[in-house]
């Protein structure tokens, strides 16, 4: 309780190191913070035509189907990729200054999941011009979103301590999450799994946040509750687990740096 009290009273911080991060991700450029909505909004319009006239899948407008699963991936791999290198690249400041370095990964996660929050406005609007709509069960979307932002934090904070003294780990995760990619359903639908190891693939977390993110918008339904359940448990485990090893490992940051 201590140490929340502590991450509490450093919240001014920790929306300081986000708006610098928001602030500086697109600095020089010409479109500047215009890109978080036109990156997602090229990407769409690359998978529409790759999957609309050449590599055609039987799924009902599937560049849709890709793009509802695209975007909460992209959060997750781009914050955990991210976290990883987060302490070391500011070990100036945690050099020079005390404050609790929980705020790192976590100024991390929240810059990244404020870019998905912006990127599901293009969700919506191609949802619309699509066809498919949107409909009241898209009140289950901030729920989905918390849960996998909570999946993502205390993965974010495990990784972001290990590398200290395995730096190693930055490299390797670009080929975990190249590999976790394929064992997601993301480029492809649940069905094409063969029955025999579709157990194997629901112990992915990222295959039940996937399918609810398509559940409320792409089919339109109710999500699985038991699945958010089960994502809930594995986002409060990893949370656990998160804070107590970036709490052991923390102590000798600064002479590791």
């Amino acid at each position: 309780m201590d140490g929340l009290k502590e991450l509490y009273n450093y919240r001014e911080m920790l929306s300081n190191l986000v708006k610098k991060d928001l602030r500086t991700r697109y600095k020089g450029s010409v479109l500047g913070f215009l890109w978080t909505f036109v990156n997602p909004l090229l990407q769409l319009i690359i998978y529409t035509i790759a999957f609309s006239t050449i590599m055609r899948v039987n799924v009902d407008k599937f560049y849709m189907y890709l793009f509802i699963a695209l975007i909460p991936w992209l959060f997750f791999a781009t914050s955990l990729q991210t976290s990883a290198s987060c302490i070391i690249s500011n070990k100036d400041l945690i050099k020079k200054i005390y404050f609790p370095r929980l705020v790192i990964p976590i100024s991390v996660v929240n810059s990244a999941f404020m870019n998905m929050v912006f990127s599901m406005v293009i969700v919506f609007l191609a949802l619309i011009f699509s066809g498919i709509g949107i409909d009241k069960n898209v009140i289950f979307l901030p729920i989905i979103m918390i849960l996998e932002y909570l999946f993502v934090l205390g993965l974010s904070f495990i990784f972001a301590a290990i590398n200290v003294y395995f730096r190693d780990l930055e490299h390797i995760l670009g080929i975990i999450t190249m590999g976790w990619f394929y064992i997601t359903p993301i480029v492809y639908t649940i069905d094409m799994i063969p029955e025999k190891y579709l157990g194997l693939f629901y112990l992915n977390p990222m295959t039940r946040i996937v399918t609810a993110y398509r559940d409320v918008l792409y089919y339109k339904q109710i999500p699985d509750f038991a699945s958010l359940a089960i994502i809930l448990v594995w986002s409060i485990v990893f949370i656990i687990l998160g804070y107590i090893l970036f709490g052991k490992l923390q102590k000798n940051f600064v002479e590791e740096l």
